[in-house]
């Protein structure tokens, strides 16, 4: 299938409602089909995964952003399955500690980056800085920031500082090699309702759900406007938003996998040298005569 992703990427500067960001997108696939995509890219993504780790020049961020039973986990489960452990790692952001909260906003996502070679996922990330602090800015006020001290003093320039923050951080690590991918799983309020009410009725995903998923919820609208902010302002061509339709869960897995795959293609890898053709005969050589 030859689905049109660039119609997903958020252009820079661009003004962005969600409104006309499908939620609902098969992209041409079946669920069979799909699997079968998926499949294919792992195998790709594992070959090129090697060649990335022996290269050794660039690192790889990916951020998952959603709202609840968006599915950040089945992508990760899915799309990253064929990934050799020893060059990927997850990392999910809960609610701050009190160490974590004795430093910046980015100190904790700053020391999990990837180093050069490395992928790194991000599940939730630095964004729920300028997300749930945005819809809930009496949060704020954990981090005893200089100047605001009251939800009343965080203005509109105390956000914009935050984006100018995140936009430099991110220009900074991609000059240095790092190449960052951004997806905001895109799901519809009625589907979200379906899949909470399937995690309260089957027995066994009782653990997915939380009563704090449904006070999220009730804030839907303040997300949205939240969203649209985050995506106008932080979405750059050296760390570009996409928006993933998330009511079909294999369309979803399919998606992050094609724009992962089309960025390793984009990069030009290679593995390192080997030692001359005269050092390994010999070594050949040493080695057949034990």
């Amino acid at each position: 299938m030859n689905f049109d992703y660039s119609k997903l990427r958020v252009k820079e500067g661009s003004k962005v409602s969600l409104k006309e960001y499908p939620t609902l997108e098969d992209g041409g696939f079946t669920k069979k089909s799909a699997k079968e995509e998926v499949k294919l890219n792992i195998k790709e993504l594992k070959k090129l995964q090697e060649m990335f780790y022996a290269d050794d020049r660039y690192s790889l961020l990916i951020i998952l952003q959603a709202r609840d039973a968006a599915g950040k986990d089945g992508v990760i489960r899915h799309v990253m399955s064929g990934i050799n452990p020893q060059g990927c790692r997850v990392h999910s952001f809960k609610t701050p500690t009190r160490n974590e909260l004795e430093h910046d906003y980015f100190w904790r996502h700053y020391v999990a980056l990837p180093q050069r070679g490395m992928i790194e996922i991000f599940n939730r990330s630095h964004y729920e800085n300028v997300l749930a602090t945005r819809v809930n800015p009496q949060w704020i006020l954990n981090e005893r920031i200089p100047g605001y001290s009251t939800v009343e003093a965080i203005d509109k320039q105390f956000w914009e500082n935050r984006y100018e923050a995140i936009n430099g951080v991110e220009k900074h690590l991609y000059q240095n090699g790092m190449r960052i991918l951004k997806f905001f799983l895109h799901v519809s309020k009625e589907e979200q309702k379906e899949r909470f009410l399937s995690r309260i009725d089957e027995p066994d995903k009782n653990w997915k759900f939380s009563s704090a998923d449904l006070q999220a919820r009730a804030q839907w609208d303040a997300y949205d406007r939240a969203y649209e902010e985050m995506l106008e302002k932080t979405s750059k061509p050296h760390a570009p938003w996409f928006v993933i339709p998330a009511d079909k869960k294999f369309f979803t897995r399919v998606a992050v996998g094609d724009i992962i795959l089309e960025l390793f293609r984009s990069l030009d890898l290679r593995y390192p040298p080997a030692e001359s053709p005269e050092v390994l005969a010999k070594a050949r050589t040493e080695l057949t005569r034990e």
